[in-house]
């Protein structure tokens, strides 16, 4: 039964990495598409809910999910204490790379008042574009790691009595 944590770990790591490049292939590009028409657009979309709302949620439960799952199997195998140890340290560092990254180019492209000029827009929005792609390789790893985790597990299963 406590395999299903891990499974669930990475399940919702996998909708975080997904909603990620979502962003960088959809919100990211539409929001770049005709500066300052286009920020003024997603401020008005974005008054009700935004993708941050979905990571809010989902972020700190995979970080969780990963943290009890190490510490579940903690005594399982080294590689398995090495596999989610560095899962849950991609998932963080994509939290703070979030925070201290993309928070504060949000913030200047969705809330500042008055808006800021087109030349400011366009690079932040490119630095914010590119940038994403690089918390969803972090994020990437993080989701390859839980899976050898589970992978290996499984085999420890395989060649012994573990339950």
């Amino acid at each position: 039964m406590k395999k299903v944590i891990p499974f669930t770990s990475v399940a919702f790591a996998c909708g975080i990495l997904f909603a990620n490049v979502f962003n960088s292939m959809v919100i990211s590009d539409a929001a770049k598409s005709d500066i300052p028409n286009s920020i003024v657009a997603a401020r008005e979309y974005f008054k009700t809910v935004n993708p941050g709302d979905f990571f809010k949620i989902f972020s700190p439960a995979t970080q969780f999910l990963t943290l009890l799952s190490l510490i579940l199997f903690w005594k399982t195998a080294n590689s398995v204490r090495v596999f989610l140890g560095i899962a849950l340290l991609c998932y963080i560092s994509g939290d703070i790379f979030a925070f201290t990254y993309f928070h504060p180019r949000n913030d200047l492209m969705y809330l500042s008042e008055p808006i800021l000029d087109k030349e400011t827009l366009i690079k932040i929005a490119s630095e914010w574009s590119s940038m994403n792609w690089v918390r969803s390789f972090i994020l990437f790893v993080g989701v390859v790691f839980s899976f050898l985790s589970i992978d290996k597990i499984y085999a420890l299963k395989r060649n012994s009595d573990f339950k």
